[in-house]
């Protein structure tokens, strides 16, 4: 992977889409990784661990350990989204309609060119897909709403530094590795892989929930980043949020937005992670600026509201 070399052209058409098969893929790796980088996401684990275990026959699991328990994810299991959002049938079938023979060849470039006996068969694509459909059933669609506001919160913060910074700002850090090294290169690891030239393609950044990254592309046309969503735009802890004093002191949703305010965040963030309307939230802000809980602040064109030392303390005496 290596670095990639970027024309201005496609730099400039970059955008952020939304990806349910990506969200479900993540949640797969999760899955199949079976440890969490945050409590929110071990509470998860806990409680579909079993099923998805027990779901797994034993061709499948090798074909997860092969296909994606490697440093390199085969190519079939993670199709670039397109530019316009669909739905995850939509974008399920692609992985669907994979030709078998063109899944073996990817699994072996996931094993280092060693397909393991047990996979040499034609339903690879269909095998996976159905585990795929089976996470995003079970264990992705019941959460799917908050999950997508995480999702479009992470979409606004970077969006909004764009603005500030320009793109070397938003690339920098966005997955382990990753940093504009100016001249039009984009520094995707530090393997030692060749040069990528991609000049012309459309270039997409995908979010997601789980803490997983990988590249993905459709040559030439489209390429694809997909990067954890921001920590401070995570779940936070849900015992913080819990019914208790905090919500019968402030009411509960101006507890939720004090809660939420753990790191910086513009109104259409809370907006995209509270599930209120706007005006609700912005009558929620007023409240806690006049009693001094938060205060804000304007960074290039947004206004970003932050908890003072009285509502940290306010939040502290709750834990």
């Amino acid at each position: 992977m290596g670095w990639w070399l970027i024309g201005a052209d496609t730099l400039a058409g970059g955008r952020f889409v939304v990806s349910p098969l990506a969200e479900t893929t993540a949640s797969l790796l999760a899955l199949a990784k079976g440890t969490a980088a945050h409590p929110a996401g071990q509470r998860w684990l806990d409680a579909h661990l079993p099923a998805y275990r027990a779901r797994l026959d034993p061709v499948t699991a090798l074909l997860v350990h092969a296909a994606l328990g490697q440093e390199w994810l085969a190519d079939f299991c993670t199709p670039p989204p397109a530019e316009e959002e669909r739905t995850f049938a939509e974008e399920l079938e692609v992985v669907r309609r994979t030709p078998g023979e063109r899944a073996l060849a990817d699994v072996a470039v996931s094993m280092r060119g060693t397909l393991p006996a047990g996979l040499d068969r034609p339903d690879l694509p269909e095998r996976l897909a159905g585990l795929l459909e089976w996470v995003w059933t079970h264990t992705v669609l019941p959460e799917w709403p908050r999950r997508r506001r995480v999702i479009e919160a992470d979409i606004v913060a970077r969006t909004a530094r764009l603005g500030q910074g320009g793109w070397a700002a938003v690339l920098d850090g966005l997955r382990p590795g990753m940093r504009w090294l100016g001249g039009g290169r984009l520094r995707m690891n530090a393997n030692d892989y060749p040069p990528r030239e991609i000049s012309g393609a459309r270039l997409l950044f995908v979010p997601v929930t789980p803490d997983h990254a990988w590249v993905t592309w459709d040559e030439p046309r489209r390429y694809a980043v997909v990067y954890p969503c921001s920590g401070v735009l995570a779940e936070p802890d849900r015992r913080a949020a819990e019914p208790g004093p905090l919500d019968r002191l402030l009411g509960a949703g101006r507890a939720r937005v004090l809660v939420l305010l753990d790191a910086p965040k513009s109104t259409t963030q809370l907006v995209a992670l509270t599930g209120q309307g706007l005006g609700s939230v912005g009558r929620h802000l007023k409240v806690l600026l006049d009693a001094r809980l938060v205060g804000r602040r304007r960074a290039g064109r947004s206004v970003l509201y932050y908890r003072t030392e009285a509502g940290e303390a306010l939040i502290q005496a709750q834990q």
